[in-house]
C-alpha cells in the first residue's frame, strides 16, 4: 500500500500504514503456520463448531445481546 506521492503524509500516517501492512503479514504467516499443523494433524482449521455445542449456543447468545447476530 505504499504510494508514489508522499507528500503531505506525516510520519506518522506512515507509520500506522507500515504498522497495519505488519499485522496483516504476521496474520497471514500465523493463518499459513495453524493451517500446516493442522492439515499435519488431519484436523480442520478453523474449527467447524457443532450446532448443538454448548460453545456454539454461548457464542450465539453473546451475539444476540451484542446485536451482531445475523439473521
Amino acid at each position: 500500500m505504499t504510494s508514489d506521492s508522499n507528500e503531505g503524509r506525516s510520519l506518522r500516517d506512515i507509520e500506522l500504514e507500515v504498522l497495519e501492512e505488519g499485522r496483516e503479514w504476521t496474520r497471514q504467516r500465523l493463518e499459513q503456520k495453524l493451517q500446516a499443523e493442522a492439515d499435519r494433524q488431519g484436523g480442520v482449521f478453523p474449527p467447524q463448531q457443532q450446532k448443538g455445542s454448548a460453545r456454539a449456543k454461548a457464542r450465539q447468545d453473546s451475539k444476540k445481546r451484542r446485536g451482531t447476530h445475523k439473521t
